[in-house]
């Protein structure tokens, strides 16, 4: 019998039809036990002779899948794919395919919701009534505000959709996006961040994006949130700017080591929360749907 290996620990949690269709076709399912992202050598255990893998964030280097020689198929349940060697998986004649459609609208929410959050101190006032106090954090509107989303593809473009209800004026920095994107102003980095009272990540480079310098240029006062990549900004910076309270706060859902264990924790004001861009029910649903359709078709071509 074939075997597909799931390395992602909540998949079929929420529905396992995407399972069971695996397995109706005669294939093994073998999941990841372990409650948390997998190790290099748990996976090539887990994977072990497998022909296709459904995988979540963890490293997929060259010298792991050159330890899986049955596999013929990654299929990243999740939008990016940074974390696996392209390079590594064309010479090993694997296929690799994303998911970038199914988590957009969720991950776009998320980043409206942290914004509204830091905005009204929604966090801060809440962590006041649990230590017994009653104190009213003033906070401020997001109608009207300058808006400027660094990424500019399906997530950035949602996202901006989203706020332009709000009668916020949005721009963006995308160097991969020409002229004028769907009504939205295209600005130069350092401009944007100049400009800006909130400026939003969702860009999927895999470099520094702010360090301290970008990070200088922002409006004193501002906020920050990053739903992009970990290492999109200078968490060792950002912990400055914010400890000296010249950006009013920030919220991160991704980090450059996970799970997060670094100073920001400290702050007050910032938000932290553990890489949940696509935990919204309806999306990891049809997220995981979407991972089953490439491994299977995937495969299907494979054998042709």
């Amino acid at each position: 019998m074939k075997k597909i290996a799931i390395s992602t620990t909540t998949f079929g949690e929420y529905d396992r039809s995407c399972i069971k269709r695996c397995e109706d076709l005669g294939f093994e399912v073998v999941m990841n036990r372990h409650g948390r992202k997998i190790k290099p050598d748990e996976l090539v255990e887990l994977a072990g002779n497998a022909v296709g893998l459904i995988a979540g964030t963890e490293e997929l280097t060259g010298e792991v899948m050159s330890k899986l020689p049955g596999l013929k198929v990654i299929s990243r349940c999740g939008a990016g794919i940074e974390n696996v060697n392209l390079d590594a998986a064309k010479k090993l004649g694997i296929k690799v395919f994303n998911t970038p459609d199914a988590p957009t609208l969720a991950v776009a929410e998320l980043a409206i919701g942290l914004i509204m959050n830091l905005l009204r101190k929604i966090n801060m006032a809440d962590r006041g009534i649990r230590n017994g106090e009653w104190k009213k954090p003033m906070g401020n509107l997001l109608t009207g505000k300058k808006i400027g989303i660094i990424g500019f593809g399906r997530i950035g473009k949602k996202a901006a959709e989203l706020l332009s209800g709000f009668n916020c004026q949005v721009a963006y920095y995308d160097p991969h996006v020409e002229g004028r994107a769907s009504g939205f102003k295209k600005l130069e980095l350092k401009e944007l961040l100049k400009v800006s009272d909130i400026v939003s990540i969702h860009a999927a480079a895999k470099e520094e994006l702010l360090g301290a310098e970008e990070l200088g240029l922002m409006k004193r006062g501002s906020l920050l949130v990053n739903l992009a990549r970990g290492g999109a900004v200078n968490e060792g910076a950002l912990y400055e700017n914010l400890k000296k309270g010249i950006l009013a706060g920030a919220a991160l859902d991704v980090f450059g080591e996970e799970p997060y264990k670094g100073a920001l924790k400290e702050l007050d004001n910032v938000i932290l929360t553990p890489h949940i861009g696509s935990y919204a029910k309806e999306a990891r649903i049809s997220m995981e749907c979407e991972a089953v359709d490439n491994l299977l078709n995937g495969l299907k071509e494979g054998v042709k």
